[in-house]
């Protein structure tokens, strides 16, 4: 908070009393004993009315679903609401009296402020947290904080801000005060703006309360705006993908065969959708996060907090740190040790804390509560129990790792191999077409293993002689390209494990990778089409650039592994292509391949919670 949003803050909450004397200082209780009820399940917080009116799908990811997503309008408004949020004197309950009840009335009848003062009505069905309430005699007025500046309308503010302190009105009359208006501060102007509450306002207040409790009852989310402006900087925008699920929920379904798609060959989009829509898919959210994932690794380091630092102290070596809020996740490789604060912290945060073992090995996370989407989870459980529908999926995730991985032999093989070549496109056919999952992990297989016989192909300089590759191996790799592949995979698990928890999927239950005890298998399934644009990528780049050396292996035990400073540079060539940007397949924007993954996972919710009939595979071209 700025010291021009502080000055903002302190300068909203003025009466103009006897003498114009300021007591906005003095936050008091309200006279009278009023019941306060925190939000309970049966109420509606009158937020919520102002969301119903501003958009009824934003209105059902908060309430129904449980979403949140925080964006610089967010922080923005906590910044203008933290002054004014502070709590004030405990209010008095009815019958409570007290030795000092005649000075309590003396002081009553002066003009003074309340913060936060939360109501509930149960015969309005309404509950409210309001900002700041004035009283002045037997009269007060609701001020309700905005963080932008006042619209250049006659009504002072749109109807779903109207509504929202229209509500808050309708409480405080409901608990026997005289209120005849209320007001907006609008802290980008520093303007108090009074709101007229009429009998039109208040029939659309209630009618919008009506429309919340039908919604939550039909328990179907909305569709969403067509082509809006209100989309834009909307905070739950990349929970919602608004023009992402209008394209998909297009697409007919019956899907052309993979036979007759005259773009097969370049491996693009089955649907069509990619540069060929009516209207393009807008980017409505950031092409990449800021924020950076810290890896610590040395065995007997000390991670532990310092105000909003992390600091990460090493034997014999210089602490380093890093700032909380430019970290993305916490993770740590075998014997690192973590004091309680900083776990709390990063769980206040919401930032991930995740574990390898030493070798490498993914070994699970720590996060604060899991999503609150419980439509999601049981709409996934359902969805696995439906083997049709699994098998659906899984053709889609094998057949799009296949041909990922040819488009990776065309890109970067000297002289790729046509038969190979064709062989991977019929593999891709017969994919589509299979009966079960046994079967499909039969031609996943097949498909392994004439891909990885070309894999040695794809590499260039000095290492086509320093290394070689014989086939696909693990638990332990026997060979160095065998020994980077696993450790990359293991990355790409951690990525696509924290993107499906934050979308609110359970990673243990997968579609093509069946439950196993301990392994994340939808997050498995989902990382299927990215092994070889991502990790299989990352290997080959850190080979052929010089960046991993014949001399960063340990080999023991018929075992090879890589060395830790090694291990270092193969992490931050991984980064690196987490953070490039790559236009999106089928939308035709440039993002991250950190953020596809995450807009991957929540197509696939989109598709589990039957907004869109097919889930949009990730093919490279």
């Amino acid at each position: 908070m700025t010291d021009g949003d502080a000055a903002e803050a302190e300068a909203a909450p003025r009466i103009e009393a006897d003498g114009d004397a300021d007591v906005s200082a003095r936050a008091k209780p309200l006279p009278r004993q009023l019941p306060i009820v925190r939000d309970e399940s049966n109420l509606i917080p009158a937020r919520m009315v102002n969301e119903v009116l501003y958009c009824e799908r934003l209105m059902y990811l908060e309430r129904v679903q449980g979403e949140w997503g925080e964006n610089e309008f967010t922080v923005d408004g906590q910044g203008v609401h933290r002054k004014v949020n502070e709590e004030g004197k405990p209010l008095r309950q009815t019958g409570e009296a007290t030795a000092d009840d005649e000075r309590r009335e003396k002081d009553d009848s002066e003009p003074y402020v309340a913060r936060s003062v939360w109501l509930s009505s149960e015969k309005l069905g309404i509950t409210a947290k309001l900002d700041l309430v004035e009283v002045d005699g037997g009269a007060v007025v609701p001020v309700e904080y905005k963080r932008g500046s006042k619209p250049d309308m006659p009504e002072g503010a749109y109807l779903p801000e109207l509504a929202q302190v229209c509500a808050q009105v309708l409480l405080l009359r409901e608990h026997g005060y005289s209120c005849d208006h209320g007001e907006i501060y609008y802290a980008k102007d520093r303007r108090r703006v009074p709101i007229a509450i009429n009998d039109s306002l208040i029939a659309r207040t209630l009618e919008a309360v009506v429309r919340i409790r039908e919604l939550c009852a039909e328990g179907v989310l909305p569709p969403p705006l067509d082509d809006s402006p209100k989309c834009n900087g909307c905070s739950l925008v990349g929970i919602c993908l608004p023009d992402e699920t209008r394209a998909l929920a297009n697409v007919p379904v019956d899907v052309p065969d993979v036979d007759d798609d005259p773009v097969f060959e370049l491996g693009e989009d089955p649907w069509g959708l990619g540069g060929g829509l009516e209207r393009p898919v807008r980017r409505l959210f950031p092409a990449r996060d800021d924020k950076l994932p810290v890896y610590v690794q040395a065995q007997g380091a000390m991670v532990r907090l310092d105000g909003e630092r992390l600091i990460v102290q090493s034997s014999g070596e210089t602490a380093k740190e890093t700032r909380l809020s430019n970290t993305s996740h916490l993770a740590l490789f075998g014997n690192v040790h973590v004091t309680t604060p900083v776990i709390r912290r990063l769980m206040d945060r919401g930032i991930p804390l995740l574990f390898f073992t030493y070798g490498g090995w993914f070994t699970g996370q720590t996060t604060s509560h899991d999503s609150k989407n419980v439509e999601l989870r049981l709409a996934q459980y359902a969805a696995t129990q439906d083997k049709n529908r699994c098998l659906v999926l899984a053709r889609g995730f094998v057949a799009s790792k296949i041909l990922n991985c040819r488009t990776l032999l065309r890109r970067n093989h000297v002289n790729p191999d046509p038969v190979a070549l064709s062989e991977l496109k019929h593999l891709t056919r017969k994919a589509r077409h299979a009966d079960n999952i046994e079967t499909l992990l039969g031609i996943e297989g097949t498909a392994a293993r004439r891909y990885f016989g070309e894999f040695a192909g794809m590499l260039k300089g000095d290492a086509i002689e320093a290394f070689d590759l014989d086939g696909r191996n693990r638990r332990p790799p026997r060979d160095p390209i065998n020994a980077l592949l696993s450790f990359c995979y293991s990355l790409l698990a951690k990525e696509v494990s924290m993107a499906v928890r934050a979308v609110g999927l359970d990673g243990m239950l997968g579609f093509y990778h069946q439950p196993h005890f301990g392994r994340p298998s939808l997050a498995l399934d989902l990382m299927e089409e990215f092994r070889p644009v991502l990790a299989d990528s990352t290997v080959i780049g850190a080979l052929n650039n010089g960046v991993i050396q014949s001399s960063d292996f340990i080999r023991a035990a018929g075992s090879v592994a890589l060395t830790q400073p090694a291990r270092k540079r193969l992490i931050l060539n991984f980064e690196r292509r987490m953070d490039q940007l790559v236009t999106h397949p089928v939308f035709d924007y440039r993002i991250s391949y950190r953020r596809v993954l995450e807009v991957q996972a929540r197509l696939l919710s989109r598709l589990l919670l039957g907004e869109i009939a097919h889930y949009p595979e990730f093919r490279v071209r």
